[in-house]
Parts: structure tokens; sequence; C-alpha cells
């Protein structure tokens, strides 16, 4: 869209925060979090319900005020220009706000008019969006027809009509399928990648944060207590675990005592043995040992650190979206 709007309201600065504080009564919602954010990156923001994430974007996108600290978005500050960040930015936030007689189309048309976009340039943008999200065949149906990834989608496309330079998603897939998840992604891996338009994602799937984030936070308790790529975090807490089912129940004690020369003993399943691997050997090593040693394996399993592993060493609990993935 960048051809039709000549960059309006494109922005070469991403997302600043310092100290950011939200307080309501008692509760300390967000405890002075700082973070970073650089144009045209996909940022992650990960955590638990009621961690601060949705706190957290309320306050960037100028909804809610700061109890303390200060943040900048498109180069504005959140508390002092409300009006400049809201016009440099798009937001898709968990409840849509769709009118379920209006139909899609109809939702394009009127939010594209509140920006002052008519016309022919408005017909032609409608079009476009439309097509982008997958939604031009059902563009005349009346959204309280709409599947949940339906009205999920025709939410990004209003978030994009005026073609921000940065893009707010909170806990965008929630409840959407596999397939409307996938498609999601892909719509929002291409804006970062192809447009260079700056993400802020906060989700509680584990997988989502993998597969789409350039980098990382980890909220928990209204504070950021980890952040990297994801590549990084997972490096942090060590190696790959090797666990392996010996084919004779028999043979149980001697893995152990094999597999010990490998790594640390850690959580294996009944009938099974397992070690996290400390720099002594990597799976081949182990499977020569148990040819060498005549230990028949029914079945040997290689687990890499995942992010759900990141977020029980950092908070010492796991985050409900891994249970749905």
């Amino acid at each position: 869209m960048r051809d039709r709007f000549s960059d309006m309201g494109r922005s070469d600065k991403g997302i600043d925060a310092d100290g950011l504080v939200r307080r309501f009564k008692d509760v300390e919602a967000v405890a002075g979090i700082d973070l970073t954010v650089a144009p045209g990156e996909i940022y992650g923001f990960l955590g638990p319900n009621g961690a601060g994430k949705s706190t957290t974007v309320h306050m960037l996108t100028t909804l809610l005020p700061p109890t303390a600290g200060r943040a900048t978005v498109a180069g504005f500050d959140v508390a002092r220009q409300g009006p400049q960040v809201r016009a440099s930015i798009g937001a898709a936030l968990q409840e849509a706000a769709l009118d379920p007689f209006l139909t899609g189309r109809e939702h394009l048309r009127l939010q594209s008019s509140l920006h002052g976009i008519t016309g022919a340039t408005r017909r032609a943008l409608i079009v476009r969006l439309l097509d982008r999200v997958g939604l031009t065949h059902a563009g005349d149906r009346k959204v309280r027809t709409y599947s949940g990834g339906m009205k999920r989608r025709l939410d990004l496309a209003l978030a994009l009509i005026h073609d921000p330079s940065i893009l707010f998603l909170d806990e965008p897939t929630t409840g959407l399928d596999p397939q409307s998840r996938t498609a999601l992604w892909n719509e929002v891996g291409r804006l970062a990648h192809e447009e260079g338009v700056t993400v802020f994602l906060t989700t509680q799937y584990l997988e989502e944060a993998d597969v789409l984030a350039d980098r990382v936070g980890i909220i928990d308790h209204g504070r950021i207590v980890a952040e990297g790529t994801p590549a990084q975090l997972k490096a942090e807490i060590g190696k790959p675990t090797v666990e392996v089912v010996p084919e004779r129940p028999d043979d149980l004690e001697r893995l152990r005592g094999l597999l010990r020369r490998f790594g640390i003993e850690t959580a294996a399943r009944p009938g099974a043995f397992a070690v996290q691997l400390d720099g002594h050997g990597d799976l081949p090593a182990v499977i020569r040992a148990l040819d060498t040693d005549d230990v028949r394996a029914a079945e040997i399993n290689l687990h890499q650190p995942t992010l759900d592993d990141v977020f029980l060493a950092k908070t010492g609990h796991t985050l409900e979206g891994a249970e749905a993935e």
C-alpha cells in the first residue's frame, strides 16, 4: 500500500518504553518494564493471562495512561502526543469491535472515511484489503455470518486501512482453528518482512512466538523476566535431552549407567531414561555407545529446548497456551 499513500503516516522509529508502570488501585499490573522494538521488527510479548500483556498494549496505544515511566511509539510520547501516536499505529485488540449487522465491505468503508480516505482511492483500497485478508468472496456478507477466523482477519484489515507504520496485535489468534491461525501468521510475516511494518504481538501461544517473532519478551507478574531471540532464549537454558526406551525392560539399569556418561539425568516417562547432554557427546555418540554395549533401543528421542522450557526456567511454571499446542 505504500505506493497509494506515499508512506503517509510511516515512521522510521519503533517502540521504546522506560520504567513503564500501570497500577489499578492496589494492583500493579505492569511493574516497571523497559523494552525497545526496532522498526520493521516483529516483537513477541509472551505471557499467561493476567501477566500484564494487554495492559502494556493499552498504554502503548494510548488507551490507558501510564502510572509512571514513559514510552514513545513511532517517535511520539504516548502520554503527551496521543493523536500523533494513534495516526501512526494500527491495532487489533482481543475483542474485535465489529457490528454484526454491517458487511465486511461496509466496515472498511466506514473506517476509511474516518481516516479521510474517499472516492476511487477508498474503493480500490477496500478491494485490495479484502483480497489481502482472504475475504473477497465474503465482503458483502454481514459480519454476524462470519466465523471467528474471518472476524479476526477483518479486524486486521481495519487496522491496516490507513497504512500504519506500527501494528499492535493483542492475542490475535486466540480461539482460531489451525488453518485460520496459519493464514494470519503468513500475513503478519509478510507485512513485516516485505513492507517494513513494525509488529508488537502479544500471545500465550509458544509456537506463535517461535514462528513469527524476531525477538521475544517474556512477561510474568507485570515484569519482563527474559528477552532475546527465540534461539538465544532456548540456548540459555541448556543442551538437548536424549530419552531412550530400552527394547528389553531388564536393560534399564544398564541404560542408566550408559547414558550418565553423556549428561545429567532428567525426567523421563516410565520405562525410559533421559539425560540432558552436557557436551561429552551428541546423539550419534549415544547411538554408538548403545550399539557397543549391546543395549537395544525400542525408541530414541532427542528433545530440543523449547520456549515452554524457557518459560518454565524463568518463571517456575508453564504457560497455559502450551497445553493447547
